[in-house]
């Protein structure tokens, strides 16, 4: 204890401990807000052929400050990530106007969008098709529904936190 104590050094007036004190808190302030504006920039694309779903996610998803960008049906979801190039793409297997899987090879043979990480949302909860998705596809991440708000967000943010991030080339 008395080792702790010759450590500790005394403030010279309650000025300096006040100004060490706000100094402290506000770097702690600036890292809070500069981690909830990283979020905030977030886009994500969610390529999905039912629009409840899309709005469920987009209510998830915008309460911790990302922007959700939704498209019904997998034509749709192409043109948007083109057209927007978001931060992520959550994408639902089976829709009836584009297979899921076509979509995915899409976005990832294209030189603009293929370095855009994405992430498969379905209902496909077999684990034959959740390997398939991992190991031969290759997506980042395979959530099979249903899900939790907190796996969502989780899932989303490790993903992101890989720091992949696409740069519009210009011409």
């Amino acid at each position: 204890m008395a080792r702790l104590q010759s450590q500790i050094v005394p403030f010279r007036n309650s000025h300096q401990a006040a100004w060490i004190y706000f100094v402290v808190n506000f770097t702690r302030s600036l890292s809070r807000l500069e981690a909830a504006l990283n979020k905030q920039s977030k886009r994500l694309a969610y390529i999905e052929d039912e629009t409840e779903m899309i709005d469920l996610v987009r209510l998830i998803l915008g309460r911790q400050g990302f922007t959700v960008l939704g498209a019904n049906g997998g034509r749709e979801g192409l043109d948007l990530v083109r057209k927007e190039l978001p931060d992520l793409v959550l994408l639902d297997l089976m829709m009836p106007d584009m297979d899921g899987w076509d979509v995915y090879h899409q976005i990832k043979s294209e030189e603009l969008t293929r370095d855009i990480p994405v992430i498969v949302i379905t209902a496909k909860a077999q684990d034959i098709d959740k390997t398939l998705g991992l190991r031969v596809a290759k997506v980042e991440d395979y959530i099979s529904k249903p899900f939790s708000p907190q796996e969502l967000v989780e899932r989303i943010e490790l993903v992101l936190s890989r720091g992949q991030k696409v740069t519009p080339q210009e011409n």
